[in-house]
């Protein structure tokens, strides 16, 4: 969708109110892999973190408060580091192991994969749309001394940008409210690849003065839409993109697939958790808490192709014109917890709950003489489990949860260990086990294109996972997984009609991952370095990702001007090895298995200049600024090529009232 008017109004309204930057820098717990980076604050950085800008004398940035859906407690980090030029990209996410499509807005390709899973249920589809799609784990909540705003801004490609707008107030110690809005709108440089997306989030959490009972609460609707070309003809357009000749550098005169098609992911969803302490700890001399738990969901989700006219490049149609698919899902979750803690014990909590799901379509399916039915719908029961144990350095952690009623089956167990000797010493240990049914359209699919219309029934996915990281500040980051794979669910094209369907792998597939993170400093440069290794045993060919990742920035950073700016540029070298790059399907918004060709062992080169004046960060990068001179081979998925040569402006706003 566009920016509407609802979302300008409340970006000028932001503008106008104070903004505070809100990277989390976490102190209550470590995260378990160090495969999804977070932030730390360096000793560095809590010296650049000042607070003599904020309005109330009295409040430190200690006070301003960043809540997790699990209640881990962060707080605001208002300085300029390497990390917060990672982040800053539409995810507002450190996106290594991604590889983004040209266009802001559209999917990224994985170049790694995480198969630690604690879900109990199968999750909509249309994977491939939800890296913008926020989830309930990546709602925040918070609990700030003064109100508190940021602002966030970033160009875009041809007529469009990208902003992201945030308020939080406190009306009283008890009472917090926020709203946030993110938008983007960008028009691409290749034909018909239009991306125009919304997220808007309300919270609130409370906490009555004896602290007995609190509450938290969210509301999040969002629309993605993206237009469709179906990437470049493989002749001329890939011949003409990959020869460089001039005339092609406008890209939007290179011929795609069509032009004609787009697609939308829209949802809304209203969340609670609130809890009540039946026994507080200065109540009992034995240091024992006892509270009950409810966790109640309810979301409501789609996601549709539209396209004018049918297209041989999904092969026959039921119809010529007005295609239409659309896809929905219902899901009502409610989770009564118990929780128990001790002193002597630890934590314990045992849980119980219902998912009502209600997924599919609006009619039933004919095929060959068989019928594919509209939907799937019912309820799943399950029961779970959490143990954790702090003594002295040691943390051990548990959890399981079971499907013990209704028509999905499913499981999971995880077990972890960790030491903390001291702030310069970390070692963790990991057990994951985990038992999955497919995804809702692996499961059941209807489409206005013939071959886009299955019902299967396939295998739950198991994977066991064992993980070790080692985190020694004066040497490296070391994390390492091995995880193993049965009745792996992918897509690929049928070998007989060469259309794109789902399949379930009849092997083992074994995946091995070496992670290594390491910052070397010298006076005020930096080389910051992060490096993957990756193999995997698949007789089959149907899991691919490249032997190696690598990410490397050698950066410069100092004050200026009698310390009124904070500097910092830099280069970041970006590169992954060949491999058979996953294909996109843009009907089902998935990517697909294709062993035609390797892509991949392009270097990409960033130059960036990033500077913090007062409450103000200012972001200015050249992107891929080598395309022209080492080869134009660089694409993010077959027949999508990645972005050429630009230069891009941001930044981030930060005001305290």
């Amino acid at each position: 969708m566009q920016i509407n008017k609802v979302g300008l109004a409340l970006f000028f309204v932001l503008l106008f109110n104070a903004v505070n930057a809100q990277d989390r820098t976490r102190f209550s717990r470590e995260r378990m892999s160090g495969f999804e980076r977070q932030d730390t604050l360096s000793p560095e950085a809590r010296k650049s973190t000042s607070i003599k800008n904020l309005k109330n004398p009295d409040a430190k940035i200690q006070d301003y408060l960043i809540i997790s859906y699990k209640n881990d407690t962060t707080y605001v980090d208002t300085t300029l580091t390497i990390q917060k030029e990672y982040k800053f990209n539409y995810l507002r996410k450190d996106n290594f192991g991604l590889m983004p499509f040209s266009n802001l807005g559209q999917t990224y390709n994985s170049l790694t994969y995480n198969f630690e899973s604690m879900r109990l249920m199968p999750q909509f589809g249309a994977r491939a749309r939800h890296f913008n799609y926020m989830e309930i784990e990546d709602i925040n909540y918070y609990r700030v001394p003064t109100p508190l705003t940021e602002l966030f801004f970033k160009t875009a490609f041809e007529q469009g940008q990208l902003a992201d707008s945030f308020f939080t107030v406190n009306t009283s110690p008890q009472l917090n409210f926020s709203i946030a809005y993110k938008g983007l709108r960008s028009l691409g440089k290749y034909q018909h690849l239009l991306t125009s997306t919304g997220n808007f989030r309300f919270t609130t959490n409370f906490h009555a003065k004896n602290n007995r009972y609190g509450i938290k609460a969210h509301i999040v609707t969002q629309d993605l839409l993206n237009q469709e070309n179906g990437g470049l003809q493989d002749v001329p357009s890939v011949e003409n993109f990959e020869s460089g000749a001039e005339e092609f550098l406008d890209r939007s005169i290179l011929e795609v697939n069509f032009e004609n098609a787009e697609s939308i992911l829209r949802g809304k969803r209203f969340y609670v958790d609130h809890a009540y302490k039946i026994i507080k700890e200065k109540d009992s001399v034995s240091h024992n808490n006892l509270n009950i738990e409810h966790v109640m969901s309810f979301e409501d989700k789609y996601f549709q192709f539209d396209q004018s006219n049918a297209n041989g490049y999904f092969g026959d149609a039921f119809k010529s014109s007005g295609l239409k698919d659309r896809a929905t899902l219902e899901r009502f979750f409610n989770q009564l917890k118990l929780n128990y803690s001790n002193n002597i014990l630890g934590l314990l909590q045992f849980s119980v709950s219902n998912t009502n799901y209600n997924y599919g379509y609006d009619k039933l399916v004919v095929l060959n003489g068989n019928t594919i039915t509209n939907r799937l719908k019912g309820d799943v029961f399950a029961a779970g489990g959490i143990y954790r144990k702090q003594y002295k350095g040691f943390d051990l952690q548990g959890e399981f949860g079971i499907n013990v009623a209704g028509d999905f089956e499913g499981n999971f167990l995880k077990a972890q260990a960790s030491f903390k000797l001291n702030d310069d010493l970390l070692v963790l240990a990991s057990l994951n086990h985990s038992s999955k049914a497919p995804n809702y359209n692996v499961l059941l699919y209807q489409s206005d294109y013939i071959n886009y219309n299955w019902q299967n029934s396939f295998n739950n996915t198991e994977t066991q996972q064992l993980a070790f990281q080692l985190k020694v500040k004066k040497i490296a980051d070391f994390t390492v997984d091995y995880t193993t794979i049965n009745d792996y669910i992918y897509f690929k094209e049928d070998e007989t009609s060469g259309l794109v369907r789902a399949f379930q792998n009849n092997g083992s597939i074994n995946y091995l991952r070496v992670k290594l993170e390491k910052e070397i400093r010298f006076n005020k440069f930096a080389l910051n370095n992060t490096v993957l290794y990756q193999n995997v045993q698949d007789d089959n060919n149907v899991f691919n990702v490249p032997e190696l990742v690598t990410r490397n920035t050698l950066y410069y950073s100092s004050h200026l001007f009698g310390k009124a700016m904070y500097l910092q540029t830099g280069i970041t070298f970006n590169y992954f090895t060949s491999y058979y790059m996953n294909a996109y399907d843009p009907l089902l918004a998935e990517f697909y298995v294709q062993t035609d060709r390797e892509y991949g062992s392009f270097p990409r080169l960033d130059f960036f200049v990033n500077a913090k004046i007062r409450q103000t960060r200012i972001y200015l990068k050249a992107e891929h600024f080598n395309s022209a001179f080492t080869g134009y081979n660089y694409y993010s998925a077959p027949n999508n090529p990645y972005r050429d040569f630009t230069v891009r402006f941001g930044l981030v706003w930060n005001f305290f009232l």
